[in-house]
């Protein structure tokens, strides 16, 4: 994928999140991991068929996600509430070789600060990738909007995190149907509502940061919810059965950004 301006995204960027698609292979053709040669402290060293660096974001940016949400970062703000207007829509669960993600049908959004997001997807790593005050979470969901499109694109993203407890009945669904090799699977007649993986407490930290997958493009708005949800312990050894040794990127350097609550 080519390089995105800093603070800015590249088409192949946008395309590939709009897509909803992530896959092994990026859409510069160059393959990344989260283990070994091709695992997150190799992501900005990597390089294309012609030598050049496929994904320098991911070495030089500035605001990359995810972070330690310290408390001595911590900014008292009053941020608007998220406005979360979920449909229910058709289940659509791939696994792209990284994680297991749900592909949205077109219609639900949340709105912050007034500005509206579609939800494109969402998907969950394991463990957390955000952490709070050092303390990792078993594991974290993602839900990835967009507003606008091409150059003027928009990304915002709700992170929710996971914690070991009661059995989750919207996410079982999910996983009764997540394939077990790469490839997508259409449930006929099954729907899923993103809404049923949010917690009753919709308070949340906000900071600018990037994608956490390559190529990091960075101008992602962020907010993570600071009520974790319940997953039973099968569940979140169901998914690292399927991706094994984790699939999170490490925590990046803060470099002074604002971490409003």
């Amino acid at each position: 994928m080519r390089k995105s301006v800093r603070g800015g995204f590249s088409a192949a960027a946008f395309a590939a999140v709009a897509l909803a698609a992530a896959p092994a292979l990026s859409a510069g053709g160059v393959a990344w991991g989260y283990h070994g040669d091709l695992g997150p402290g190799a992501w900005g060293k990597l390089t294309d068929s012609h030598g050049a660096i496929a994904y320098p974001l991911c070495g030089e940016g500035k605001a990359q996600s995810p972070i330690d949400i310290a408390a001595r970062n911590k900014n008292s703000s009053k941020l608007s509430p998220i406005r979360f207007n979920y449909k229910s829509a058709p289940l659509k669960v791939k696994n792209n070789g990284h994680t297991i993600q749900v592909d949205y049908a077109k219609g639900s959004t949340a709105t912050v600060n007034g500005e509206s997001y579609s939800l494109l997807q969402f998907h969950f790593h394991r463990p957390s990738e955000h952490t709070v005050g050092g303390k990792s979470f078993p594991m974290e969901g993602h839900l990835v909007h967009a507003k606008g499109s091409g150059a003027d694109m928009k990304l915002a993203v709700i992170g929710v995190l996971m914690v070991a407890g009661d059995h989750n009945p919207a996410l079982q669904a999910i996983w009764k149907n997540m394939p077990k090799k790469k490839g997508t699977v259409t449930v006929k007649g099954k729907q899923v509502n993103a809404a049923n993986l949010l917690p009753r407490n919709r308070g949340y930290f906000a900071y600018d940061g990037s994608l956490t997958t390559p190529p990091c493009s960075e101008g992602v708005k962020w907010h993570v919810l600071q009520q974790a949800i319940q997953v039973s312990p099968e569940q979140i050894e169901q998914f690292g059965a399927l991706f094994h040794g984790g699939t999170a990127r490490p925590v990046q350097a803060l470099n002074g950004r604002a971490i409003r609550q």
